[in-house]
């Protein structure tokens, strides 16, 4: 068993045990790098039946026990400490309550749940059983998102009216089986999926706020739930958030849009992040979460902008504070999850505003 220091104690850690279910898109692009560049946590097994995705799982993590199912990770419980769900959405709630009740941490992807009931559920539970239970909202980390949040900080756009944020993409066939078969139900569509990021960073900025507008379409063909969406949310602090996504969009509006009563801001360009590690980067790379200079922001009035230089992608940051977390007494210590469950099960609610708005509108 490998071991990290704890900073500053001048003592070692055993390395959190980690096994991640499902090597997809997220676990092979987000979660497994992640982990696996931390030196607090050892990668100890993944789940994936895919046999092209066990080839590829062993030939990057050697050491990685491979099993097929997350039940068999389960069986695994008294050998790990922490279970990682990159999972379809409709298993998040079934997998993260049994993780939780074989005595793992566990974080979640997004969304976190289905249903903020049962995101409730899974919180009251973790806090019963002592586990630390976080949710990988990981675009709290984006470079454009952090570059946003510094702005509003600083004062630099006075009092904020407006919010305008998108996720768009060109898209025309739905990518994975899962996704083609899901219903809202099972966690389909692209509010569950890109809107999950949107309405969690609006509420980040701005605070509580409940749906006043939303509009749910399936354009593609053989889309079964939602790929182009519209979400207009009224904060009780006073802005105005209006949230697009869209999986069959050909041409792109700005990423952000924020107007204040000193100036605005307008930010066109996608978090790198991503990209990098599917071209074969690493988040430890010098180049890693570095955004090229040709997608600053504009900043201030029209006649009178100026550049502004997006901040550095930082995902790591994500597992550098749940190991700290974990190795500082996990539920008895003060220090913070990197997501408090508690803002993902307010997301749900307003999705779930939002549909029910949209059925009554259809």
């Amino acid at each position: 068993m490998s071991t990290e220091a704890t900073p500053g104690s001048g003592l070692s850690k055993p390395a959190i045990r980690t096994a991640v279910a499902g090597f997809g898109l997220s676990g092979r692009v987000f979660h497994a790098p992640l982990i696996a560049a931390n030196p607090a946590y050892s990668l100890d097994a993944i789940a994936t039946s895919d046999a092209g995705r066990q080839e590829d799982a062993s030939a990057s993590y050697p050491a990685a026990r491979l099993v097929n199912t997350p039940a068999d990770l389960l069986a695994l419980a008294g050998d790990l400490d922490l279970v990682v769900l990159g999972t379809p959405p409709a298993t998040h709630y079934p997998l993260a309550k049994a993780a939780l009740e074989a005595g793992l941490d566990v974080v979640v992807d997004k969304p976190f749940a289905v249903r903020s009931a049962e995101g409730r559920e899974l919180a009251d539970l973790a806090a019963r059983r002592g586990r630390v239970l976080t949710v990988f909202q990981n675009r709290r980390w984006d470079g454009d998102y952090l570059t946003v949040k510094g702005l509003l900080e600083s004062g630099a756009l006075g009092t904020v009216t407006r919010f305008e944020s998108r996720f768009e993409r060109w898209s025309p066939e739905v990518s994975k089986a899962w996704k083609a078969e899901a219903t809202a139900d099972a966690g389909g569509g692209v509010l569950f999926d890109l809107g999950t990021h949107l309405i969690d960073q609006s509420l980040q900025l701005f605070g509580p706020a409940t749906v006043t507008h939303a509009e749910l379409r399936a354009r593609r063909q053989g889309e079964k739930t939602d790929d182009d969406v519209f979400v207009a949310l009224q904060h009780d602090s006073g802005v105005v958030s209006h949230l697009w996504m869209n999986m069959l969009c050909a041409q792109q509006g700005p990423r952000y849009r924020l107007l204040g009563s000193e100036g605005g801001f307008t930010k066109h360009g996608v978090d790198p992040q991503e990209p990098y590690i599917v071209a074969g980067g690493g988040p430890l790379d010098e180049e890693y979460g570095v955004e090229g200079a040709e997608w600053a922001g504009l900043l201030g009035r029209d006649g009178h902008l100026d550049r502004l230089s997006t901040e550095r992608g930082a995902y790591p940051e994500f597992y550098r504070i749940l190991a700290d977390k974990i190795n500082d007494g996990g539920t008895a210590s003060p220090l913070p999850v990197p997501v408090d469950p508690a803002g993902p099960i307010e997301v749900l609610k307003l999705i779930e505003q939002a549909r029910e708005m949209a059925t009554q509108r259809a």
